[in-house]
């Protein structure tokens, strides 16, 4: 075997070494980044209403609940609410991929209760997001499901 003399190990090093910091700048550059809002700094500005709105969800004496069925989110308003002065959004939103994120207006039935369809949504999990009011009043609950669909519409 040849003996390799410093100057060509030098050049060998220097070469590896420029070929790796390319290799990871190509890498760094492919990767997808997903904030979870555009508008990050606005929505941190308004943290605090954000929990004054999750205080006044948690001292309500009839709870908003949710439950997960196969095929549909059932949600069930405070009763002694009026269907007519409800409103607001449901958010579903996905840390791992912002396009399955969706939104869903609030629309209570006569009994104070959505039903919204899961067919509408990737499989995955969903960080639910309920920023609904009642009247003036305004309030903020938070959970988590996972969405196990695989029959879609």
């Amino acid at each position: 075997m040849k003996n390799i003399n410093w100057g060509t190990g030098i050049a060998i090093l220097y070469i590896s070494f420029v070929v790796g910091i390319l290799a990871l700048v190509t890498l760094t550059t492919t990767q997808r980044v997903d904030l979870v809002s555009e508008d990050y700094y606005a929505l941190e500005l308004d943290f605090q209403n954000k929990i004054d709105k999750t205080h006044r969800a948690n001292t309500l004496a009839e709870p908003l609940r949710w439950q997960l069925t196969e095929k549909t989110l059932e949600v069930q308003f405070p009763k002694e609410f009026l269907r007519k002065d409800l409103a607001g959004k449901i958010r579903f939103y996905c840390p791992s991929d912002n396009t399955n994120d969706a939104d869903f207006a609030i629309m209570p039935d006569a009994r104070n209760q959505q039903r919204i369809a899961l067919a509408k949504l990737q499989p995955g999990r969903y960080l639910l997001q309920f920023d609904w009011k009642n009247g003036e009043t305004t309030y903020w609950n938070e959970g988590a499901i996972v969405v196990k669909n695989s029959e879609r519409q």
